[in-house]
């Protein structure tokens, strides 16, 4: 079984899952909270399953790299970062409302990864400059970190649903009432976010330590490192006005969502740009 058709399972059981999800914020039973937290574990597991034997396959091709080398394998890859670190947070938090908006994000990732067209899942030699161990280090550390602001612009959503349907706790509030509190979703932004930045911060890192082994250079100002860099300015402004300003609520979810729509443009956006990242665009 090829590791395409495991991804295609996955993409269906993301969707159960959310489905599922949904079910619980609306019933307010918690089977179906349970049953979507299995499912999404479900999930995570074939999901790294595929991964592991995509690795594989590249090696038996003569190829042998690590399964992040296009845009394809980026998506996929940053489909199982968002629902690993929200399984983590959703144990951490026991509160399973986040998943709603969370795990339809991984879905949507998923599907656009397998029907997008010109979306090639071929699995392709590395050009020169990716053939590094600094490769997987900085990948992987930028995908933790777009997943960390993937899950704070998440809960922005849920914030400003909540102030908008003027949840007050009440019980005849029916499935409002199962929304975390206003301080609660405050706190799950700017934990995220500082997950988030930290993991930017290690990938950016390491993209310069790859640079000057690949190009002679730490930093030549590429659209994608731009962006890059323009990100990580948007969350430490945002982390800094909490810290030093105590902006709290509406403020931190305004520039969560304003983050995260940088985040996309350094994603997607840069790819069509003529510039040293390119090669994400294969």
């Amino acid at each position: 079984m090829s590791d395409t058709i495991l991804t295609s399972w996955v993409t269906f059981i993301y969707f159960a899952a959310f489905v599922c999800y949904l079910f619980r914020l609306i019933v307010g039973r918690e089977f179906w909270g349970r049953l979507a937290s299995y499912t999404a574990w479900t999930g995570l597991a074939i999901q790294t399953l595929a991964l592991l034997l995509r690795w594989k396959t590249s090696y038996e091709l003569g190829i042998g790299h690590v399964p992040l080398s296009n845009l394809y394998e980026s998506m996929v890859f940053f489909s199982w970062t968002i629902v690993f670190l929200y399984l983590v947070m959703e144990w951490r938090s026991i509160s399973k409302t986040i998943g709603v908006f969370v795990v339809p994000i991984s879905f949507l990732t998923l599907a656009y990864a397998s029907i997008a067209p010109g979306m090639s899942d071929r699995i392709q030699p590395l050009i020169p400059a990716l053939q590094s161990n600094w490769l997987t280090s900085h990948v992987v550390t930028c995908f933790l970190g777009y997943a960390g602001f993937t899950l704070a612009f998440a809960t922005s959503l849920i914030y400003f649903t909540r102030s908008t349907m003027g949840v007050a706790g009440n019980p005849r509030d029916g499935w409002k009432v199962r929304i975390p509190s206003a301080e609660s979703l405050d706190a799950l932004i700017y934990q995220s976010t500082t997950i988030g930045f930290v993991f930017l911060s290690l990938g950016i890192m390491t993209g310069s330590v790859w640079a000057h082994y690949a190009w002679g250079s730490y930093w030549s100002w590429d659209p994608k490192e731009t962006w890059s860099l323009i990100t990580w300015i948007v969350y430490a402004i945002m982390l800094h006005t909490r810290l030093v300003h105590g902006w709290r609520g509406r403020r931190m979810a305004i520039l969560a969502l304003l983050g995260f729509a940088s985040v996309l443009f350094t994603y997607f956006g840069v790819n069509y740009l003529p510039g040293l990242h390119s090669y994400l665009t294969l």
